[in-house]
């Protein structure tokens, strides 16, 4: 009818067999108290090894059994042929169990040596792979950085190729805006130009986004569905009962995760291939250049006169091209003209263009300042509020975590009360107990002391003792024979009962039981629905107080 619970797991409870108490009788000596000596994890349950060793004690038992007696002397030299005999015995076997021994630990020992040549061997072919490796990376890199300088070369020589002579060339407008490759489409970053400047230029700006105004305008459009988002919390899969258990669905799901993830762990590892091993190669030198020829060198005067004649030939190019610029100058005379009236005419467009501009910048700046106060306005409230807010909270917080000390204080007071209580409940029983061996004491020490006790006051509290544990022992038993009895007559009385007077009884008890149960019930449910009253109109004034 109790049900019991430990505090405990399995595992921490007794594992060993139950070995229960023994008595051996005299005069025997049974072969069981022999293996004594095994217990259980060591020797018991037996293997091949134990049962040899039982079979060699048995054998042994037989052979003392079989030892002549120690009556005269050949009786005596016959005992010391045999036991020198057993004696070489047991020596030749313990030799074979040394032997045994031994080649037991060398094949372990060789399976040692093997499994750390292995280890090594490992070992220094993952050190050869990393050197050759790393030897790798060092040669991509320089091969990149080769790569890379020839073709910086490559654009330097092109470039140039183009212009050996040295001669100015006029921009080309017109051909560098029909070919799309041009630096005006695509300038280099090398040159000094990077695209990601002024990347303001592009930004998109719109009214919608960039105001306050278009903003409400932008969420009153907008249906109520995007501003206020329904969500629905989903419902937590329980895994746990109600006493605090893990489910036993729960644990078989975790172990079949476990268990499919181990699979595929298994079956997507892939082996990596051992590279082989990179031998060394020789290295060839190359073939010696020849000698480089060394020219005379030139004399002062010839190194003169080459500077005079360079100095010559590049003032006469100079003049050329001095020529023939003033040339074309002359003949597009009328051309240059045109155009210098053109622009003339265009400056007064310009100005309109750049008085509009001036005059929509300082629109622009006025919004931006408008914007600036009501975002300042907004934030100010924003920050007040937060305050506020924050001041509540902060508040409330209090409050509950004192409710929660005070409630936490009070559970140890309880404790420690009902732990008080416990001790001295305790130390009065061991205060009465000691008063009650302290009275015996004294009572004994002053019967010892005065000397004048009889034997017949002695005879006296024997008979008086035993007479009371007669009586006792009477007792006992007439009140366990009336038990048995008056069991009986229930047992009569049940099997006689008919249903009518099984009614009666089951309706007494409920009248008796059951009905002031309940009554008690309702009456502290009406005290606590009072109370509850009482409590709700405490928690209003402390809530109307806080707000």
């Amino acid at each position: 009818t109790l049900g019991t619970q430990t505090d405990y797991r399995d595992g921490e409870a007794q594992t060993d067999p139950y070995s229960p108490e023994y008595v051996v009788p005299s005069g025997s000596v049974p072969e069981l108290l022999t293996l004594a000596t095994l217990t259980w994890g060591r020797g018991l349950p037996a293997g091949l090894a134990e049962v040899e060793i039982i079979e060699r004690a048995r054998e042994k038992r037989a052979w003392e059994a079989t030892l002549p007696a120690m009556d005269n002397a050949s009786q005596i030299t016959k005992r010391r042929k045999m036991m020198d005999d057993m004696e070489r015995k047991e020596w030749a076997f313990r030799e074979q169990e040394i032997e045994k021994l031994q080649e037991v630990q060398l094949e372990v020992l060789k399976k040692l040596l093997r499994r750390r040549e292995e280890n090594q061997n490992e070992l220094d072919a993952k050190r050869l792979d990393d050197h050759w490796q790393n030897h790798q990376k060092a040669k991509e890199e320089k091969i990149k950085k080769i790569q890379h300088d020839c073709a910086l070369m490559l654009r330097k020589l092109i470039a140039k190729r183009k212009n050996v002579m040295g001669k100015l060339e006029r921009r080309d407008i017109i051909k560098e805006y029909t070919d799309f490759a041009s630096q005006t489409y695509a300038p280099l970053s090398r040159i000094g130009y990077f695209p990601d400047n002024h990347s303001e230029r592009y930004v998109v700006k719109n009214f919608y986004l960039n105001t306050f105004a278009g903003l409400c305008e932008l969420e009153a459009s907008l249906p109520e569905s995007v501003t206020q988002v329904k969500i629905k919390a989903p419902k937590p899969k329980y895994t746990t009962t109600k006493t605090g258990f893990i489910k036993r669905s729960a644990r078989l799901e975790v172990e079949l995760a476990q268990v499919h993830q181990a699979l595929l762990e298994k079956k997507n590892k892939v082996k990596e291939p051992k590279k082989p091993l990179r031998l060394l190669e020789k290295v060839e030198k190359p073939v010696p250049r020849p000698p480089t020829p060394i020219l005379e060198k030139p004399s002062i005067e010839e190194e003169e006169t080459e500077l005079a004649v360079i100095c010559l030939q590049k003032l006469l190019r100079g003049r050329a091209i001095q020529n023939m610029m003033f040339e074309g100058k002359e003949k597009r005379l009328e051309l240059i003209r045109e155009l210098r009236t053109t622009h003339a005419l265009q400056e007064d467009g310009q100005l309109l263009l750049k008085a509009e501009e001036q005059m929509t910048l300082a629109l622009q700046q006025q919004h931006d300042l408008q914007i600036h106060k009501l975002s300042s306005v907004e934030n100010h409230l924003a920050r007040e509020e937060g305050r506020v807010l924050a001041n509540i909270f902060d508040f409330l917080s209090k409050e509950l975590v004192r409710l929660q000390e005070e409630r936490k204080i009070h559970a140890f007071v309880m404790l420690a009360e009902r732990q008080r209580r416990m001790r001295e409940a305790e130390e009065s029983g061991r205060r009465q107990v000691e008063e009650r061996r302290r009275q015996e004491e004294d009572e004994i020490f002053k019967q010892a002391r005065e000397g004048d006790c009889t034997i017949d006051s002695y005879l006296e509290d024997i008979i008086l003792s035993s007479m009371e544990n007669t009586a006792e022992e009477q007792a006992r038993e007439e009140i366990q024979r009336m038990a048995v009895e008056i069991n009986d007559i229930a047992y009569e009385m049940e099997s006689r009962r008919t249903r009518l007077q099984s009614e009666e009884i089951v309706a007494e008890l409920v009248y008796d039981f059951l009905i002031p149960e309940a009554e008690k019930i309702s009456i502290r449910e009406k005290v606590r629905q009072s109370q509850r009253k009482h409590i709700y109109a405490a928690h209003q004034l402390i809530h109307r107080g806080t707000e």
